[in-house]
């Protein structure tokens, strides 16, 4: 019996394996990241640019690079995994992800003088301010287009999520219910209860007061029309000037025993809606 096409399977599934695994992917970056460090240490020093009479391969700037890859990796994950907590996972806007990356940036300024200085003095190199200052700037371009590549995917999976996926755990004395924010129209309160009205008309009591609320979902889709109640963009029906420079909102789905007849926005919140809404 012949043991050729089993080999060739195994070794077809080992690489079918390898090339879909979180390995390779991070194996693919190392390599751009190389060449990009190669690229980089030889435009840094004179003797290092290719075809010269003194060419010296810059070996120590090379290693020097990994070293601050690692160091500069190590402060962006904890950085994102910051700001991820703090802010991405309630809100992804352009605002927040250039502070993300600013704030990124500046850590690793504040990183990079005493790290290069110190591995100049391992390897026995002499630390000039001129190259140290190219070298800065050159890791800061590098490190701004890297990072915003690199988390590039997980930042719009993030916006994806806050804005379609997530979901807001309703609590009700004994009773705890999931909703997804597109199944809710909006959270309204009467007697000093809030309840959430679901698009089918469902209400359901809840243990939260609209200022928790307000703080726990995403403000890209639900808006604080005023003090009894918080609607879902998706649930308007209707926006009609009224007087005084207000706004008239009619909602889709009604809300139980017409507790609030009427949603007015106040002309001192008109453009913020208006803004919003758009």
């Amino acid at each position: 019996m012949s043991t050729t096409q089993p080999t060739k399977n195994t070794v077809k599934t080992v690489w079918h394996i390898f090339t879909d695994s979180a390995t390779w992917r991070w194996f693919q970056k190392a390599i751009v990241l190389s060449i990009l460090f190669l690229v980089a240490n030889h435009l840094t020093k004179r003797e290092s640019f290719p075809g010269g009479e003194t060419y010296r391969f810059p070996i120590e700037g090379f290693l020097s690079s990994i070293v601050l890859c690692v160091f500069i990796g190590i402060i962006a994950h904890l950085n994102f995994k910051y700001y991820k907590k703090k802010y991405f996972s309630k809100k992804v806007e352009i605002v927040t992800i250039i502070w993300y990356l600013i704030s990124t940036l500046g850590y690793i300024t504040i990183m990079y003088i005493p790290v290069n200085i110190i591995l100049n003095i391992v390897v026995g190199a002499q630390t000039e301010f001129y190259y140290l200052l190219i070298g800065l700037l050159i890791t800061l371009l590098l490190s701004f287009i890297l990072i915003g590549l690199w988390y590039a995917q997980d930042t719009y999976n993030l916006y994806q999520l806050s804005i379609k996926g997530a979901e807001i755990t309703i609590e009700s004395g004994a009773k705890m219910t999931k909703l997804t924010y597109e199944n809710i129209a909006c959270f309204y309160i009467e007697n000093k209860i809030v309840y959430t009205v679901q698009n089918n008309g469902t209400t359901i009591s809840t243990d939260f007061t609209l200022n928790e609320l307000e703080e726990k979902i995403n403000d890209q889709l639900f808006f604080r029309a005023n003090r009894q109640i918080i609607f879902h963009k998706d649930a308007i029906d209707q926006i009609e000037k009224i007087e005084n420079g207000k706004l008239r909102i009619r909602l889709k789905t009604s809300i139980e025993n017409n507790a609030i007849p009427e949603i007015n926005i106040s002309r001192y919140k008109r453009k913020a809606f208006m803004s919003w809404f758009q």
